[in-house]
């Protein structure tokens, strides 16, 4: 299933990442945000299977269009992480994506 919106805060299993992608639908957004390497200095999750590699999210987003990225510190409580929000273009008749028309 394809839906307008997929969120995912505190969670990676990268595993997962293709299967959170293609539930995104044309036109949808993807918000994802988690713990980012860095975070093993000030707690928990401190292995690196749960922490985000620089840039990561940025990556796993390139056939999305990215409208917002953040890598980096937060306080109370203290952590490091990723936020991307993306979205999966409509395609045209022409096989090109289609501009968004902002409301």
């Amino acid at each position: 299933r394809q839906f307008a919106a997929v969120i995912v805060t505190n969670y990676l299993w990268r595993p997962l990442f293709a299967r959170i992608l293609e539930c995104v639908a044309p036109g949808g957004v993807l918000i994802h945000e988690t713990f980012a390497q860095g975070n093993e200095t000030v707690g928990k999750p401190s292995r690196a299977d749960f922490l985000l590699q620089p840039g990561e999210l940025l990556d796993v987003c390139k056939d999305l269009r990215v409208v917002a990225y953040e890598d980096g510190f937060l306080g109370t409580p203290d952590r490091f992480v990723q936020r991307i929000a993306a979205v999966r273009p409509f395609v045209g008749a022409t096989g090109l994506p289609q501009r968004y028309a902002l409301a």
